[in-house]
Formats: C-alpha cells, sequence, structure tokens
C-alpha cells in the first residue's frame, strides 16, 4: 500500500469478498512473509513462513461463509506509530445453518511495516510502501459470541453485562470507604501503593512498555 488510509478498503474487499486466488495472492502482496494474525477464536504467532497460515486462516474463513458483506464505517492511521485502524460491519453466515446471518462489528488493528521482509525496495521514486505485519482482530464479547451461538448468543452477554453492571453499583455502595481514601490521598499514595496487599504494579511496568 502507497497510501494506507485510501487503499485499506479495497484490500479489506480482496480478503473478505474475493475468489480464492485473488484471495491469496493479495494475502502474499500485502502481508510481510512473517506476519502475524490474532482474534478471539485463533491466532497465527510471527515466524518464517507464518504467512501461509494466515492464508489458511482466511480461506477458512471463506469456507464457512462463502459470501461474506461489509461495510467500513472509519479508518484512521496513526503513522508515527505504523497502525492502521479500520472500524467495520460484516454480514457473516455459515452456509451450515439454516437461518444464521450474523451481523457483526469490530475493529481490526494493522501493523504495519515499510520493510517487507525481504531483499527488495519499499520505495518507487518518492513513495513509501506499507506491508501489513500484523492484523487483529478486536471484537466486543457481544458481537464474537454470533459465530458460534447465533440469535440467542448475544442476549445472554447482554445479560451478563446488565448484571456485572448492576454487581458495580452495589461494589461502589459497599467500598464507599475507598473512593474516600483515594480522593484524600490514602489510596494508593499511602497504602495499596504496590496495587494490592500482595503485588507490586511498578514490576509489571516494564511489561506494558513493550508491548
Amino acid at each position: 500500500m502507497e497510501n494506507p488510509v485510501e487503499d485499506v478498503s479495497a484490500v479489506i474487499q480482496m480478503l473478505i469478498e474475493s475468489p480464492p486466488s485473488l484471495q491469496q495472492r493479495a494475502i502474499e502482496r500485502f502481508f510481510t512473509p512473517s506476519a502475524e494474525f490474532v482474534h478471539p477464536f485463533c491466532r497465527v504467532w510471527g515466524y518464517k513462513g507464518s504467512r501461509w497460515a494466515v492464508i489458511k486462516i482466511f480461506q477458512w474463513y471463506k469456507i464457512m461463509s462463502p459470501r461474506i458483506e461489509h461495510q467500513i464505517h472509519s479508518i484512521a492511521f496513526d503513522k508515527d506509530n505504523l497502525k492502521l485502524y479500520v472500524n467495520m460491519s460484516q454480514l457473516f453466515s455459515i452456509w451450515l445453518f439454516p437461518f444464521h446471518v450474523a451481523p457483526v462489528t469490530l475493529t481490526s488493528v494493522l501493523t504495519l511495516t515499510t520493510s517487507p521482509g525481504e531483499e527488495k525496495h519499499t520505495t518507487n521514486g518518492t513513495r513509501t510502501h506499507y506491508f501489513i505485519a500484523k492484523q487483529e482482530d478486536l471484537y466486543q464479547t457481544s458481537e464474537f459470541i454470533k459465530f458460534v451461538v447465533p440469535h440467542i448468543g448475544h442476549l445472554v452477554i447482554y445479560a451478563w453485562q446488565a448484571f456485572a453492571t448492576l454487581f458495580c453499583l452495589f461494589g461502589v455502595a459497599l467500598f464507599w470507604p475507598l473512593v474516600w481514601l483515594e480522593e484524600r490521598g490514602w489510596v494508593p499514595g499511602r497504602v495499596l501503593r504496590g496495587g494490592n496487599l500482595v503485588s507490586d504494579i511498578d514490576k509489571k511496568i516494564p511489561d506494558i512498555k513493550e508491548a
């Protein structure tokens, strides 16, 4: 891709709506050979030749639902960190299950690189080419449950979320003294400075800086 914001729509269409041969050529063209793929139901770690596994995942996706319709709602490019964010909706229908049509919404986070992972030039004159090093599809729980529990799965999640919300309200009423202590700087300033009664959160700060 030369302009990720403008080009990614066509790339996504090739990935999810094109015939298998064109789908494979698109992945080979736009993904690095060691590309990673992260989804609530599967994961491909980055290693030499991992792109082959990514191809197979996309092929299985099309086997389950030969017809997939999609609509992109928004695209944002964090050029400094080479992150491309695409918010979209899809209509996914497992052909084996009668009446199964799942409208799902997700945000796909694409980590880009200007190195294709091979001995090739990544510029064409003054134009830079971007390749996908990692794709991470983020679904709300109420969305990805539609893949495996059609019709009622999202209602179960909604019920659980409503229960959890009530639990939060009850918890605040029960532990309101902690709110009072935090407002006055006692928590976590003098009490629970490590984060909880045993662990020290400071020891884990390097983990999020390296993520």
